[in-house]
């Protein structure tokens, strides 16, 4: 473990930039005084936010550009304009360089994910990354992956999803062997597409000792923590992101305006304020924010690009366990474990469109 953890921040990047990312920094360095940050964006803009947190200050280290990649861009505009002049791209370079453990952006996912993928490349045995965050569920917390870098996977792309979640779970839940199960459309083996099944018995075959597979888990396993991580491709992962956060909303919206309809209502909300509270705290979305891009020879972390500051710190909070806890050479022993299956494969260099 290392005894500070280098944080590069895209001080640009999100509906905001500065005015969340370093107040969002000062919360974070609160909570782990051991970080080192390099705010890349703006000088102009940063030093002005700096000078209300003098403790942070002393922690950073200024990367001036006024580049920045907008929201609206595309991955191939991005790289083409921003490339080696965006702090996004600067952030990304600190780590390619080792300067920097981890980056943190709350900019444009697709850019950051081509920026990154064609930056810092994959780990070896890894033909595409994935995007993983942490599901709130009746149990606890979950890792849920790919949440939409890639859509579709055969199922060499599945197990290695599972070993790269697996490790990511082990370092946030403290656990040594997390469950892991793949996402289907039932618990029965003969249910599913064909490389889901295979990457079932793929799993189960090698028998990794730092993870579980239990199975097959149904979508309402994910809400009631079934398993530590679960594992899907792409575009089912991003649908069930999307219809979780939708529904979660319309529940809470629904819920207010009952809440309102009647002095009664008002009344029950009254003596019931504690349970809401705890709830809302439960589904704090500041709390789960912080998709890490798995599968890079480097850590980026995303941030949602219109979250709070609070939100941002925890996002940082991320990036700080993954670095701290050594994410990429759990990953790359675990590969390595499964007898060379994975590492077999070479990822060719991407091409620019």
């Amino acid at each position: 473990m290392p005894s500070k953890v280098r944080i590069a921040l895209d001080a640009m990047g999100g509906d905001v930039g500065a005015a969340v990312v370093i107040p969002g920094a000062a919360i974070s360095l609160h909570r782990h005084r051991e970080i080192e940050f390099l705010l890349v964006g703006d000088r102009a803009k940063i030093e002005p936010e700096l000078e209300k947190h003098p403790a942070l200050k002393a922690a950073s280290k200024i990367i001036h550009t006024d580049v920045a990649v907008a929201m609206h861009d595309k991955p191939s505009q991005a790289l083409r304009r921003g490339r080696k002049t965006s702090s996004m791209w600067l952030a990304i370079d600190a780590v390619k360089k080792g300067e920097a453990d981890v980056v943190i952006s709350a900019g444009n996912t697709g850019a950051l994910m081509a920026m990154s993928r064609f930056h810092l490349r994959t780990l070896p045995g890894i033909d595409r990354p994935a995007i993983a965050g942490v599901w709130p569920t009746k149990r606890g917390e979950s890792v849920v992956l790919d949440l939409g870098a890639a859509i579709g996977g055969d199922a060499h792309h599945l197990v290695s999803l599972a070993v790269m979640g697996a490790a990511m779970a082990s370092v946030l839940f403290d656990k040594p062997r997390p469950t892991v199960g793949l996402l289907n459309i039932g618990t029965e083996e003969i249910k599913g597409h064909e490389e889901i099944r295979e990457a079932g018995d793929r799993l189960r075959a090698v028998n990794l000792p730092e993870l579980d597979y239990l199975g097959f888990v149904e979508g309402d396993g994910i809400g009631k923590g079934l398993a530590d991580v679960i594992v899907t491709e792409g575009f089912s992962g991003n649908i069930a992101l999307k219809a979780a956060e939708g529904t979660a909303r319309q529940m809470a919206e629904l819920l207010r305006n009952e809440m309102q309809r009647s002095w009664l209502s008002k009344l029950g909300y009254l003596l019931a304020r504690s349970a809401f509270k705890a709830l809302r705290d439960k589904m704090d979305p500041n709390k789960s924010n912080g998709g890490v891009f798995l599968g890079l020879n480097g850590i980026v972390v995303k941030s949602h690009g219109g979250i709070s500051s609070e939100g941002f710190a925890y996002a940082i909070d991320v990036g700080y366990e993954m670095a701290h806890y050594d994410l990429l050479n759990k990953i790359n022993q675990m590969l390595n474990r499964e007898g060379g299956a994975l590492s077999s494969v070479q990822t060719a260099p991407e091409d620019v469109s």
